[in-house]
Parts: C-alpha cells; structure tokens; sequence
C-alpha cells in the first residue's frame, strides 16, 4: 500500500510537472507574440509541437479530473465512517449509562466530562456548584467502577475499538452462511 501512495504521488508530481511545462512553453510563445520575437525553433515543427503541448496539457488535465474525482469520493467515504463511528460511540455511551443506572443529571455530567469539559465549567453550564458536580462525578466513576476521568474514557475507548474489531468478523460470518 505504501508503495501505491507514492507511485500516486510520483504520478501527480508528473502531471504537474507537464502542466508547467505547457504553461512555460505557451507563456515563452505569448511574450514572442508580444514582443515580435519567433519563439518557434522552426517554424515547420512550431505547429507540430504547439499541439503535442496542447495535447499533453489536455491529457494531464484529464488525470487531473479523475484525481480529484477520487479524492473527493474518499473524502465522502471517509465523512460516511466518521459518521457511523460518531453515532457508534453515542449508542455505546448510551447502552453503559443504562448499565450503571445513571441518572439523567448524571448522564449530562458524565457526557460534558467525556467531552473533556472541567468541573468548574461543566458547574457553570448547568448552573450548580463546584461540589454538587464532583460529588457526581465520583457517583459515575464509582457506578462505572474506575477511579476516574481517565479510566472512563480508556474503558469506553477500549470498548469501541473492541467492537470495531469484532464487527468485521461477525459480518464475514454472515456473509458465508
């Protein structure tokens, strides 16, 4: 695979290096025109190889288009996972909440901590004391059994990644049976 990214990078490296060839090449005819000087080196061969550019600068604009056209089509895939992964994450913070028997004020705390946000502003935005939201925090470490921040976003962490993992397996299976 390494191999394949940077053949495709070498590819397109060539293509812009023919682009500014044919840029160069038309850029030198235009100030000949401008300045009356023949930029062709023979004017039997000029039209020859004036369409050999154009030809080569067409050509590498096509390879251009279809890059883009593949560029933008991972880009669309990659949203499409990171999309699937989100709502993934959301279901499984979902399905533990309802294992430890959150409450619901639990519930917003735990996702404002996942989130990375402080006590001092997770107090701020729901409008409470400093006290009231470590005092939760420990009731959800403690329904969770970690120690803390860390251990909860290591265990959800480990978790996804685990069902990632054994979601390819599960489809392969079904796709045999």
């Amino acid at each position: 695979m390494p191999w394949k990214n940077s053949r495709r990078e070498l590819g397109l490296w060539g293509l812009f290096a023919i682009q500014s060839l044919c840029a160069a090449y038309f850029l030198a005819d235009a100030v000949g025109d401008i300045s009356g000087y023949d930029f062709d080196l023979n004017t039997r061969y000029g039209d020859l190889i004036e369409n050999l550019v154009v030809i080569a600068l067409i050509l590498s604009l096509v390879f251009t288009v279809l890059e883009i056209g593949r560029v933008l089509g991972r880009q669309k895939r990659m949203e499409a996972q990171l999309t699937a992964a989100s709502g993934a994450f959301a279901d499984l913070l979902e399905e533990h909440f309802d294992d430890w028997g959150l409450t619901p004020s639990e519930r917003d705390v735990a996702l404002l901590a996942i989130k990375g946000l402080t006590i001092a502003d997770i107090a701020r935005l729901r409008e409470t004391k400093d006290g009231t939201i470590k005092a939760q925090c420990n009731a959800i470490y403690r329904k969770a059994g970690v120690n803390g921040r860390p251990q909860l976003l290591s265990l959800l962490i480990e978790e996804l990644i685990m069902q990632g993992m054994t979601e390819p397996e599960a489809s392969v299976a079904s796709a045999s049976t």
